[in-house]
């Protein structure tokens, strides 16, 4: 659902890709496996998805001032004009997986979704990790 509306919008652009550039807008500098951890993405395919986010122009990495083997994440102007363009196309699809269900169902099912994968989240390949953690 999510490839189709956003190909709709005429964006080539996957889940995985868009979850790391939300993060990393809302977490300039961060390297690749903090990345990985935000989007309970596996660590050693990360590099795939930043690399293609780099070529496509959406992410810029630079070399850490702190430790110069490391590099740094930053979403460029044309990774924020994207998320802009297609945050309508993401509500739809949200908007869509959700629309079976009544408001108070949807916050009960969001919950109870929230509650069953944060019980299981250390089984996880990838699991999620907040900064920090």
């Amino acid at each position: 659902m999510f490839m189709a509306e956003t190909a709709t919008a005429g964006v080539d652009l996957t889940p995985v890709q868009f979850g790391a550039l939300s993060m990393t807008r809302h977490h300039p500098g961060i390297d690749q496996v903090t990345l990985a951890g935000l989007i309970a993405y596996d660590k050693a395919t990360i590099g795939e998805v930043v690399s293609r986010l780099v070529e496509k122009g959406f992410l810029a990495r630079k070399v850490s001032q702190a430790d110069r083997r490391s590099r740094e994440l930053y979403i460029t102007d044309s990774g924020l004009h994207l998320l802009q363009e297609i945050a309508p196309s993401v509500q739809r699809v949200q908007d869509q997986l959700l629309a079976v269900l009544s408001e108070g169902e949807k916050v009960q099912f969001l919950g109870l979704l929230k509650k069953v994968t944060e019980s299981v989240n250390d089984k996880s390949r990838a699991p999620l990790r907040t900064v920090g953690r």
